[in-house]
Formats: structure tokens, C-alpha cells, sequence
């Protein structure tokens, strides 16, 4: 788990670093041009961690499913190769999978406009800039967003649901609330990271969303989860939570 904990961090580090750069550039500065090449890269390494993410969460909730559902046999069935073979074919996934996307952009060559409404750069917001057919470029971002989140969401679901069938048939009530308790922090993590994905999802291609609304929540998709993940788990996890403190109160020891 602390192994998958890292990977998370470091999506999420890698993810304010994509976008906050340049969304602080816009504000504080008002920099608002964005060489296309440059456009493109920060494309790809959104919507890449946004998937590597998805990814770890998908691994997280087998996590909890061995631990929870065969718990004798959870270090030997997850071993470190084993976790490192995971985490390296959900980077292989994203990065494959999502690089197809700026590559079917970099066919386009004529644009109706060079003004992109939001403040990174988002797939479909570039794409829909185009004066050219994008049937191909929608076709694909569908197959990408429903291969890796839809096909993640649905086994996290199946996860849980044998994790509660298994809940469920404890016999005290005690121990099924201290078993549930070991999946609350991921269960948080997962709805707020998919709630806000699949509203941005299909409200780019399906809905009618007003713009400054659309704006103001895919920027809360891309920069609140990175910032509530070290809370929930800081809180819900007893050792993360016991060491953080003891690092404050040394650096408050060594101040005075």
C-alpha cells in the first residue's frame, strides 16, 4: 500500500507541476500565449498522470480486496516485483494510450481560432479549435477516457463489491467497521477523482455546460484531488499521520 501510496504522490506532484506553472503565469502575469509544440507536451502530461492515476487507484482497490478478502496470503500474492510490474504497466498504458492523442492533433492543420477557453491545455478544448474534420480525433479521446477510466472504475466497483460481501459476513459488528475503516480513505479518494473526470468527460462532448462553469470546474478536477490525497490519507493513515507530526514538532523543537 505505501508503495502505491508513493506512485499517487508522485502523479499528483507531477500533475500541479503540468498546469500550475502556467496557470499562475496567466494570472499573475497575464502570459497567455502557449507555443502549439508546448501545448501539446503539457496535453499529454495532464491526461497521461490523469490515467496513471486512475491506474494506482485501480491497483489500490486490489489491494484492499486481497487484504480484506484473503488476507493470509496478501504479502506473498503482492510481492514487491509484483507491485512493481503493476505500477509499470499502468505508466506503460497511460503513456501509450494517451500519446495517441497529441499525435492525431499534430494532423491538424487549419483553426478557426488560437484561443483555447481554459487555462491548460485540455484535449477537446484544443481539438474543437480545428476547422478540419475531428471525427478521428473525438473517436479516439472516447477510446482512450473509456479504455483506461471506464475500464478502471468498473473492476474498482467490482472490487468493492466483493470487499463488502466479504464486510458483510463478519459476524461482530466491531470487526466489520474496523475492516470498512481500512477502505474509507480510498473509497473518498476514488469518488472525488471520478465524479469530477466524468463530469468533465462528457461534459466536453455531450453537454451544455456554460464555459466559465466548465472552466472552473475541470481546473478543481486537475488541482483539489492532488491537494486533499495527502489529507485524507495523512488522516485516515495512523503511521503516515504519527510520522508527519513527529516532523513537525522537530522542526518547532529546532526553531526554538
Amino acid at each position: 500500500m505505501y508503495i502505491f501510496l508513493a506512485v499517487l504522490a508522485a502523479t499528483d506532484i507531477g500533475l500541479c507541476a503540468a498546469i500550475a506553472p502556467k496557470m499562475l503565469a496567466i494570472f499573475w502575469f497575464r502570459s497567455y500565449s502557449m507555443a502549439f509544440n508546448t501545448c501539446l507536451a503539457q496535453l499529454f502530461f495532464i491526461h497521461a498522470l490523469q490515467c496513471m492515476e486512475s491506474g494506482i487507484l485501480l491497483a489500490m482497490a486490489f489491494d484492499r480486496y486481497i487484504a480484506i478478502c484473503d488476507p493470509l496470503r496478501h504479502t506473498s500474492i503482492l510481492t514487491p516485483s509484483v507491485l512493481g510490474r503493476m505500477i509499470v504497466i499502468v505508466a506503460i498504458r497511460a503513456t501509450v494510450l494517451v500519446g495517441l492523442l497529441p499525435i492525431l492533433i499534430k494532423r491538424l492543420h487549419l483553426f478557426h481560432s488560437t484561443v483555447i477557453a481554459h487555462s491548460y491545455c485540455e484535449h477537446m478544448a484544443v481539438v474543437k479549435l480545428a476547422a478540419e474534420d475531428i471525427q478521428v480525433n473525438k473517436t479516439c479521446g472516447l477510446f482512450v477516457g473509456f479504455t483506461i477510466l471506464g475500464f478502471d472504475m468498473i473492476f474498482i466497483l467490482i472490487s468493492y463489491i466483493l470487499i463488502f460481501q466479504a464486510v458483510f459476513r463478519l459476524r461482530q459488528k466491531e470487526a466489520r467497521l474496523k475492516t470498512f475503516n481500512t477502505c474509507t480513505a480510498h473509497i473518498f479518494v476514488f469518488l472525488e477523482f471520478y465524479i469530477l473526470a466524468f463530469f468533465s468527460f462528457f461534459s466536453h462532448r455531450f453537454g451544455h455546460v456554460v464555459p466559465s462553469t466548465h472552466i472552473l470546474l475541470s481546473t478543481i478536477y486537475l488541482l483539489v484531488p492532488p491537494a486533499l490525497n495527502p489529507i485524507v490519507y495523512g488522516v485516515k493513515n495512523k503511521v503516515i499521520c504519527k510520522r508527519v507530526t513527529q516532523i513537525f514538532l522537530l522542526n518547532h523543537g529546532s526553531q526554538q
